[in-house]
């Protein structure tokens, strides 16, 4: 799927999702990634969204967004409350959908000067990082 958004500088965007890898601008991750609206993208040792745990949210309050976008994969799995608990403690919204959805809703809240963080499940991939 090619996404085609109007390019921000200094800004991250998602130009293509394809089974297996998210591009953001001209550059492709083959395994999941956090994509924060500005700076670098972090790859997130999650090969799945049943093996999530509270330590790969806990990971995300150092970027500090305000909004979380997450990408569960190629269907859309809700997880539990419990395990971005430390998101919604310091209340940082949290929207759950699959990755090709987040990967556009990413684009618009980007586009609207949010600072919004991506989330995304690349299913098949190997977790990287502790």
């Amino acid at each position: 799927m090619k996404f085609q958004p109007d390019h921000l500088d200094g800004v991250n965007a998602i130009s293509k999702l394809e089974t297996g890898r998210v591009w953001v601008h001209a550059t492709s991750f083959a395994s999941s990634v956090l994509v924060p609206w500005r700076g670098e993208v972090k790859a997130w040792p999650v090969a799945s969204a049943s093996a999530l745990q509270a330590d790969h949210f806990a990971a995300i309050v150092e970027f500090d967004p305000e909004l979380v976008v997450f990408g569960s994969g190629a269907t859309h799995r809700f997880v539990s409350p419990a395990l971005y608990r430390s998101l919604i403690e310091r209340r940082i919204g949290v929207e759950t959908m699959d990755t090709a959805a987040a990967c556009r809703t990413f684009n618009v809240l980007v586009h609207e000067g949010r600072r919004v963080l991506g989330a995304f499940v690349i299913e098949g991939a190997v977790a990287h990082g502790p």
